[in-house]
């Protein structure tokens, strides 16, 4: 299992992004939490399967219908089992 960390920036806050994240990582079977951060950027905790995760980051760039993503960081690790399931804070 791996941890996938994730800042993603553009027009990603009040356009539903948190919960379209939700939905996918969940179909992904992954775990984690997702979270609009103070400077307009969302950002995206989860672990699974390596390749759950770049799927998952491939519908990061997608986004919901009014989101427009311009960049993504992410950063890997080892998982750390600390989720049970894939929350929005």
């Amino acid at each position: 299992m791996e941890r996938m960390d994730a800042i993603v920036s553009g027009k990603v806050q009040g356009v539903g992004y948190r919960y379209f994240v939700r939905d996918k990582a969940t179909r992904l079977k992954l775990v984690g939490e997702v979270e609009n951060l103070e400077d307009r950027t969302v950002r995206v905790v989860a672990e699974g399967e390596r390749d759950s995760l770049e799927r998952l980051i491939v519908q990061l760039h997608r986004g919901p219908l009014f989101s427009h993503v311009e960049h993504i960081s992410v950063s890997w690790s080892a998982g750390t089992s600390a989720f049970t399931e894939f929350r929005i804070r």
